[in-house]
């Protein structure tokens, strides 16, 4: 059993590393994007390129992630009761969010509505680490 843990453990965090490699990417595209609005072949190709990372890359590996963290909640169910797991939980469904965000201003863009600035897309972008930073903290040094 404890072979079948460390091993799932070990899947969550190859997935996470994937999940993070797309969250940390799509607004920088965004950003750019943004920037050369009106440009249409560029456009066109930042469409396509944010489309492929949001559901070839990031949509498997959130998903992914979620299913190898459900198997070990599963095997270990006392985590629950922990506050850091909590406190973790809170910044993965922030990711979830920013996720989710992403695919609705990807539809946006692709259609022309650059309904934020690329200065917006700048700022967006830096969530993700701060959610990392929090959710390493929290599973490591485990505070609470």
């Amino acid at each position: 059993m404890e072979s079948i843990y460390q091993w799932t453990r070990a899947l969550h965090i190859i997935f996470m590393v994937a999940w993070f490699a797309g969250l940390f990417y799509i607004f920088r595209l965004f950003v750019y994007h943004a920037k050369h609005q009106g440009k249409t072949e560029l456009c066109q190709a930042y469409s396509v390129m944010e489309r492929k990372l949001l559901y070839m890359i990031m949509h498997p590996a959130m998903l992914l992630t979620i299913i190898a963290g459900v198997v070990l909640i599963a095997l270990n169910p006392a985590v629950m009761k922990a506050g850091w797991m909590h406190a973790k939980l809170t910044f993965v469904f922030l990711l979830i969010g920013y996720q989710i965000f992403a695919g609705i201003t990807l539809k946006k863009f692709s259609k022309g509505n650059f309904f934020l600035s690329e200065k917006a897309c700048r700022w967006i972008n830096e969530i993700p680490t701060v959610c990392l930073i929090a959710i390493v903290i929290f599973v490591v040094i485990r505070p609470f």
